[in-house]
Formats: structure tokens, C-alpha cells, sequence
């Protein structure tokens, strides 16, 4: 059966569906994933899968007309071409261009895995309800001949049946993309200053400017707590400048540790994973950090609540709340003894349900290969 996968980020292809590639690939299928412009490296990997790769031009963020009907074009054009039975689309423009060009092509199921809201389903200024509008109605749109609808939480799932995006019917639940247990094995926690580690594309709707304000706090307290960020800058309308971060890395608050495409290192140097985001699909550096065994501190909202059970593994705050994830932090920097049992927590919870082996199994099931 000819397969296609179509994301827009090109580093997310590997880390993120690298195993439901192989497994694909493993029953026998033909797979062809397609992104944005890779670099080789990224051809390199998707090929030593055993699949096929094509790029294709797309903006990942932002509204321009005429780049997306460039996307929604080349997209009908190669997915006419490639003549697949199946396609599998995440992130918003892959599936709603590729849900609308599929359309025009006969006996293709089309299966959209809603991997997060993101800056498009925010109403917090006149540009972002523009966009949240726009958006609806596009998704709509695409989702109308789709097969059946892969999210990964519920508080997903119910606001677009709530939105009238889609019918329930056609609904599924799958526990995030899950995390490979075996090379994020359990690693004791550090012997070292106490670290906190945020992980995420450098965006004010991941909590980063929350995490800084904090962070600042606990140092007048604690000046050799270390607090940690990794990850890449981003061309979204919601992203942070160098500036901020260099000016926060600068006065000791933050230490920027730039982008890498290996998070393991970085995760086992740390003793509490922090993610303050606003809203998540399933986060999968906060599901790496708990497959190494790290307590989480993360925000009460879509996707986040998913990887804590209060008080077991970590704690909940509310979004946008510095003074909340201070409490919490000095929590954690004056409650060192409960660090293990969370950490055991943590291992287990990401053992029992989060396993790439179950999650791929489960979306195998829902596009009935």
C-alpha cells in the first residue's frame, strides 16, 4: 500500500515519526514522507527508513495568500502524482492544504493527526481572533472527507466537535507520538547545583517569558540554582527575539543553550523538566524527561496536564502564572527528598501509556493497515 506523510518542519520528521516510518516500512508499505526544504542530512535519515522523501514549499507560519495557494497547488499536483492510498498530514497547513488538494484526487483516505491549537485557535488580540476565524473555517473545510481525525488529547478532540470542525464519529485518541523507552531509559539524577531544563522552540506561548520571570525570582533566593533553555528560534509572529534571550543569558538569569537534535544529554543533566506552556498537543520533550526519570512542572492546560499527576510525578500551574511556577520552584529546590519518588513516577506513567511501541500500534489500528 502506497503511503503518504506530509509534515511541514523538516527536523520534527525523524524525531517525531521516525519509528511509525520504520514500522510502515517494516509491513511492507510505500512510504513517501513529505516537508518543507530538508537539509541532506534529514533525506539521509528518512531514506536509510526505507522511505522516500519530497519537498514541497510551505510556510509554517503566517497568512500569505499566495504562498499557501503555492502549498495547496504543489501539494493536489504531487499527491496526484504519488497516487497514495493512505495520506497521514500533521500540523495545521499540511493538513488543511492537503486535506482541501485531496479532495480533487479519487480513492485516497485522508487522515489528519491534530498534533496541537497553536497561535491559530488564540483570541487574546484582534489579529489572533482574524486568524483563529480564518482557521476554523479551513480546518472545516479540509476535515469533511476525511477518514477519521487522530488527536492527541481530548481537550483537542472536544473543541473542534464543539466548533462544529468535525463529527465525533470520526474522532480518535492516541497518547501523544510517543517516546521510545528504550533509548530514553531510566538515568539517576544528577550530583550536581540544582537545574531546571525548559525545552521548546523559542515562543511567548511556551511559557518562556514566565519561566525568565521566575527563574529571576528564585535567584535573589537561591543564586546557584541553574535554569536551563534549549531550543530553536522560530519565524512565528509569537516568537522571541535574540535579544530577549541574550539579554537574559547575559544577566545570569537563563542559561541559553542553543538548539541540538539530541535532548538526551541535556535532559540527564537536569533534575526538574519545566514546560509553562499555554497549550500543547502532547509534548514530547516533557514524556522524554519523564522516560528518564525527571518530575515535571508544567502548566494545567491541553495536552500539559496529560504528562502529571499531581503531586506523583510533578505539579500543575495555571498558564501565564510566574508567581505560581515560582512557588512551585521553590518548592522543589526546598523539597530535594521527594525528587525520587517523582522520578520513579514519572518513569512508570510514560511506561504504561506513552510507549512509541503502543502509541504507533494504536494509530496502525486507526488508518486500518
Amino acid at each position: 500500500m502506497k503511503i503518504l506523510i506530509i509534515g511541514a518542519y523538516p527536523q520534527s520528521i525523524i524525531s517525531f515519526r521516525g519509528q511509525l516510518i520504520k514500522d510502515l516500512v517494516r509491513k511492507g508499505h510505500d512510504v513517501t514522507v513529505m516537508t518543507a526544504e530538508a537539509d541532506d542530512s534529514v533525506v539521509k535519515d528518512v531514506r536509510e527508513l526505507g522511505a522516500k522523501f519530497c519537498s514541497y514549499s510551505v510556510q509554517r507560519n503566517g497568512l500569505n495568500p499566495l504562498a499557501d495557494l503555492q502549498t495547496f497547488l504543489q501539494l493536489k499536483k504531487l499527491i496526484k502524482f504519488y497516487q497514495p492510498d493512505k495520506i497521514l498530514a500533521y500540523t495545521i497547513k499540511p493538513i488543511i492544504w492537503g486535506g482541501i488538494a485531496a479532495k480533487f484526487i479519487k480513492n485516497v483516505d485522508f487522515f489528519p493527526m491534530i498534533t496541537g491549537l497553536g497561535y491559530a485557535f488564540s483570541t487574546d488580540t484582534f489579529k489572533r481572533t482574524v486568524v483563529n476565524f480564518i482557521a476554523k473555517n479551513l480546518y472545516r473545510l479540509a476535515l469533511t472527507d476525511a477518514k477519521a481525525v487522530i488527536f492527541q488529547n481530548n481537550d483537542n478532540m472536544n473543541t473542534f466537535v464543539e466548533n462544529g470542525l468535525i463529527s465525533g464519529q470520526k474522532c480518535h485518541r492516541v497518547y501523544g507520538s510517543g517516546v521510545d523507552i528504550d533509548l530514553f531509559e531510566r538515568y539517576p539524577l544528577p550530583n550536581k547545583e540544582i537545574t531546571f531544563l525548559l525545552i521548546a522552540r523559542l515562543l511567548g506561548d511556551k511559557g518562556i517569558r514566565e519561566y525568565a520571570e521566575a527563574a529571576e525570582r528564585i535567584k535573589l533566593i537561591y543564586p546557584k540554582v541553574n535554569f536551563e533553555l534549549l531550543g530553536p528560534y522560530d519565524s512565528s509572529p509569537d516568537a522571541i527575539s535574540e535579544t530577549e534571550i541574550n539579554n537574559w543569558h547575559h544577566n545570569n538569569i537563563i542559561n541559553y543553550l542553543g538548539e541540538t537534535k539530541n535532548v538526551l544529554p541535556f535532559i540527564k543533566n537536569c533534575h526538574i523538566f519545566t514546560l509553562p506552556s499555554y497549550h500543547e498537543g502532547l509534548p514530547r520533550t516533557a514524556l522524554e524527561a519523564m522516560a528518564v526519570g525527571r518530575p515535571i512542572l508544567t502548566t494545567d492546560t491541553s495536552g500539559c496536564r496529560d504528562t502529571v499527576i499531581e503531586r506523583k510525578n510533578g505539579f500543575l500551574v495555571p498558564i501565564k502564572d510566574s508567581e505560581a511556577l515560582f512557588q512551585k520552584m521553590k518548592w522543589f529546590i526546598e523539597q530535594p527528598e521527594s525528587w525520587e519518588k517523582m522520578a520513579v513516577e514519572s518513569r512508570k506513567l510514560v511506561c504504561e501509556y506513552f510507549d512509541v511501541k503502543k502509541v504507533n500500534s494504536s494509530i496502525l489500528k486507526i488508518l486500518n493497515l
